[in-house]
């Protein structure tokens, strides 16, 4: 019986000192769970679609326990990457802890646009989508308020349309790391400078703007780290089973990102991070003035300190402009991702947002 290659190979390794070994099957680790290691399992939450719009689905998320929360809780994705990582595996999932706490959760995914949605703006979503989701929402649970959360840029569109919807019942408001003010966006800055950066040809030449030009953005503002640094730590610990099933789930979400329609992304790159329209009540979204001052929802403003796409600098400036009596910043000891994600997510993030919810909707 003849020997494969393979088998020789492992007979040879194992005849090697302890730290050889040791690193072979580390790289064999590695390797497996690179190329063999099927795509885990995402977004277990159970759910029900509630309405549609296009694209855009509004889930209700169904509750293991009593719904004790009467104010019910709606939560406003970007429209950047997949809504998932606020409900990225049991035991660390957002969705999964507040509807756990008795919460009635609901989540506005507005779904993977493609060329025809092109000439969408940020209008259409904050006029269109964003008002009927809130009353559908509101038909649904039988609440007569309602409170939201905006993750990232779905925070600011959430202030938008707060400011533009003053006679709709909303009580509560979470940010959770969404840019207000854009003075200041770091590399961001440089790289979008009107003079270097030709928004309108982009935008006209692509029609939509691809998922990976976006995630290159994201991912250039600490190369090392971002392109880099989840292979050397996986090697470091791909001995951990938990660790490499945490990494795996969030390659997984990193590189599934969405087009991002050109009409928007105009406005988005143009109006906000060239010309900082938004605090300083300069934007106008289908003519109607965006006045921050217009909001008197109750407010918990939630930065992270190692943020680098949404720095607290830009996000705390929002409570300096609404008119919200009750508001409150908090600083996570967090980065943007890991606001939602991970043991401190956990530990700090989750039970913030549960226990203000709770205390503001009593």
């Amino acid at each position: 019986m003849v020997n494969s290659p393979a088998k020789e190979l492992e007979a040879w390794f194992n005849m090697m000192p302890e730290p050889v070994q040791k690193n072979y099957n580390r790289f064999k680790k590695v390797n497996d769970v690179l190329t063999r290691q099927p795509e885990p399992q995402v977004g277990q939450s159970p759910k029900e679609v509630v309405w549609t719009k296009n694209k855009a689905k509004l889930y209700r998320y169904v509750s293991p326990v009593e719904k004790t929360n009467k104010v019910p809780l709606l939560i406003v994705y970007a429209l950047i990457n997949k809504p998932y990582i606020l409900d990225l595996t049991p035991g660390s999932s957002l969705i999964e802890y507040l509807t756990n706490q008795g919460h009635d959760v609901f989540l506005l995914d507005w779904g993977t646009p493609g060329y025809e949605d092109r000439n969408m703006k940020l209008d259409d979503y904050i006029m269109d989508y964003i008002p009927r989701a809130v009353k559908k929402v509101l038909r649904i649970s039988g609440a007569e308020e309602i409170s939201m959360l905006g993750y990232c840029m779905g925070g600011t569109m959430t202030s938008i349309f707060a400011s533009l919807h003053p006679e709709l019942p909303i009580r509560n408001i979470i940010f959770l790391t969404s840019p207000f003010e854009f003075s200041d966006t770091g590399l961001f800055s440089n790289w979008l400078d009107e003079r270097y950066f030709n928004l309108d040809k982009m935008v006209d030449t692509l029609g939509v703007i691809p998922g990976e030009v976006i995630d290159l953005g994201n991912k250039m503002l600490k190369p090392l780290v971002n392109y880099i640094g989840p292979y050397v730590t996986l090697a470091d610990r791909a001995e951990n089973e938990d660790f490499v099933k945490s990494w795996s789930l969030m390659q997984k979400w990193v590189a599934d990102g969405i087009p991002f329609p050109g009409a928007a992304f105009r406005q988005w790159i143009g109006e906000f991070y060239q010309q900082n329209k938004l605090i300083n009540d300069e934007l106008y979204i289908r003519g109607q003035q965006v006045k921050l001052s217009n909001i008197k929802a109750n407010i918990l403003n939630i930065a992270a300190q190692r943020d680098h796409i949404a720095a607290p600098e830009q996000v705390k400036p929002l409570l300096d402009k609404v008119s919200s009596k009750d508001k409150t910043f908090h600083l996570m000891p967090t980065g943007h991702v890991s606001v939602v994600v991970g043991g401190t997510a956990v530990k700090k993030t989750y039970p913030t947002i549960d226990q203000w919810l709770k205390d503001h909707s009593i």
